[in-house]
């Protein structure tokens, strides 16, 4: 099969509260109008809120109910994510269910939003899995888009579709929206940055094909958008290049330069040590002016 349908769900939804039973209604709603969707995906921090205060072990009784859904609608089900609670902190988690109900991996945000995204851990795992007979996909969170190297690993995995929830409520969202174009084309894939609307995020989602076309863009409100992606574009592009163009990831395979700063043993650089700490900006005072 090299055709495959997700929807991602753009949705208002309460900042600091319990938003399953409206996922629930959504995807109930959604099912019935577009049968023909196989995986659904919802933005981050969706379930419970933005709050780390409603974070919780995994498994949790709002992961259990999303299992539920995900058998009873018989579909891929990427719930956006939650606050996990471990016994090392506190984890920005998304689990992905299958179409039996089953939690089949889970992946913690890798890069927190910092300073802003306070009191949460950094992940440490890249996270692909495998539709069978279908394909591989990747997942990340938000912020890890900007940092190219996330996506790249997970196309070096062999993901063919990077599934990315977001929740950006921020002036930074242009921004995204060219970073979700670059990632989709210089790692060849199709690319879903699926954002919150309100105050989960001011909209705005993408989905991007793996020459960097957008196949659709929604606006600020809330959207359902059911797209049919075909496996075998990406993997024509991977072979015969971006519109028969480059070819990005071959040439990075047979690459003779050696990236020293990923060798480095402090992970940093001399100048980027220059930098001063990551802290929020703060006011200067009245007499500096």
């Amino acid at each position: 099969m090299s055709y495959f349908t997700i929807a991602g769900v753009q949705m208002h939804a309460h900042h600091h509260g319990d938003n399953t039973e409206a996922m629930r209604h959504r995807i109930d709603v959604l099912m019935s109008r577009f049968p023909q969707v196989q995986m659904v995906l919802f933005s981050e921090l969706m379930p419970m809120g933005a709050s780390t205060h409603n974070a919780r072990p995994m498994p949790c009784d709002a992961e259990a109910l999303f299992c539920q859904i995900a058998e009873q609608h018989r579909i891929w089900l990427i719930p956006g994510s939650m606050f996990e609670q471990a016994e090392d902190g506190i984890y920005n988690t998304l689990s992905v269910i299958n179409p039996h109900g089953q939690v089949v991996n889970r992946f913690r945000k890798l890069f927190p939003f910092r300073p802003y995204e306070i009191g949460v851990e950094s992940g440490t795992e890249f996270v692909v899995f495998d539709v069978p007979n279908v394909g591989r996909f990747g997942v990340s969170i938000c912020y890890d888009m900007w940092f190219p190297e996330t996506t790249r690993t997970l196309a070096a995995m062999g993901a063919e579709v990077i599934l990315h929830p977001t929740m950006t409520d921020t002036i930074d969202r242009d921004i995204e929206l060219s970073m979700a174009r670059t990632n989709a084309a210089i790692n060849q894939c199709y690319f879903f940055d699926i954002n919150g609307a309100g105050a989960l995020g001011n909209g705005r989602s993408i989905v991007v094909g793996p020459s960097g076309d957008v196949i659709h863009q929604a606006g600020i409100g809330e959207e359902i958008m059911p797209i049919e992606i075909d496996m075998t574009r990406v993997r024509r592009e991977r072979e015969a290049g971006l519109r028969g163009l480059g070819q990005p990831l071959k040439s990075f395979r047979d690459r003779k330069v050696d990236f020293s700063l990923y060798r480095s043993e402090s992970g940093s650089t001399p100048f980027l040590d220059t930098l001063g700490p990551l802290a929020k900006p703060v006011r200067a005072n009245v007499e500096d002016y």
